[in-house]
């Protein structure tokens, strides 16, 4: 039986390196990609977008998962009444607009594998985002990022709502503070936190975390609750007294 086909982005270290780990002991053929090394994309810029999705087709013939977790922090963390055009572009041309069109180019491909009518088969392709708890929670010093990870919530709603047709499910998993080179200026600050009780889970998380996830929902479990968001956050989306 030919290997499924999956596609992770910022995948050269952290979260994205986890989860490209642990599917391929699952038994995937997986495509790594990240801006330096593996499979080489810059996911913010169309020309690479559409140069990856024709290499893998030209290597595999299909793709069956695509976890886009590329993102970036700003490089400085500024107050929101000084962040720079510059950087607010930055960011959102990765974190907002990259996902959007690999979810746009990846789906139409999906759609074209799967729908019966165009001759696909009907097994089930999947899409899962990688956004943050930024996505709800303010970070004043940098309010692009998270208004970056709002909008990656939405555009998971937006494209479980128009798959769900042809059995392709879209998933976001929003994770708290995971040990990764993002949080390590700030690990000092985050451990404090914690200690004092900002989480239930008296721990920061772990890309392993997020990699077990994403397991989760690649099992087929959840095929049915396509546009769920996955906290994995150690509990801090819990509001508490």
């Amino acid at each position: 039986m030919n290997k499924k086909i999956a596609v992770v982005t910022g995948a050269s270290r952290g979260i994205g390196h986890s989860v490209a780990e642990n599917l391929k002991k699952t038994g995937y053929e997986v495509v790594s990609v990240s801006t330096s090394s593996g499979t080489v994309c810059d996911i913010s810029n169309p020309a690479d977008r559409r140069r990856l999705l024709d290499e893998i087709l030209s290597k595999y013939g299909r793709v069956d998962l695509l976890v886009n977790n590329a993102g970036i922090a700003p490089k400085e963390r500024l107050d929101i009444l000084e962040t720079t055009e510059e950087s607010f572009k930055r960011v959102l041309s990765v974190n907002l607009e990259g996902t959007y069109f690999m979810c746009q180019l990846f789906a139409n491909q999906m759609i074209k594998q799967y729908n019966p009518a165009a001759g696909g088969n009907i097994s089930h392709g999947r899409i899962i985002n990688i956004s943050s708890i930024s996505s709800y929670t303010s970070s004043t010093n940098r309010g692009e990022y998270c208004i970056s990870k709002a909008g990656v919530s939405m555009i998971t709603q937006l494209f479980a709502d128009r798959l769900a047709e042809y059995g392709i499910g879209v998933f976001e998993i929003r994770p708290g503070i995971i040990l990764t080179d993002m949080v390590e200026k700030v690990k000092d600050k985050y451990e404090k936190l914690i200690d004092e009780g900002l989480t239930p889970i008296r721990r920061m998380g772990r890309p392993q975390d997020i990699a077990d996830a994403v397991m989760a929902i690649e099992s087929g479990r959840f095929d049915f609750a396509t546009g769920q968001v996955f906290n994995v956050d150690g509990g801090f989306h819990i509001r508490r007294l």
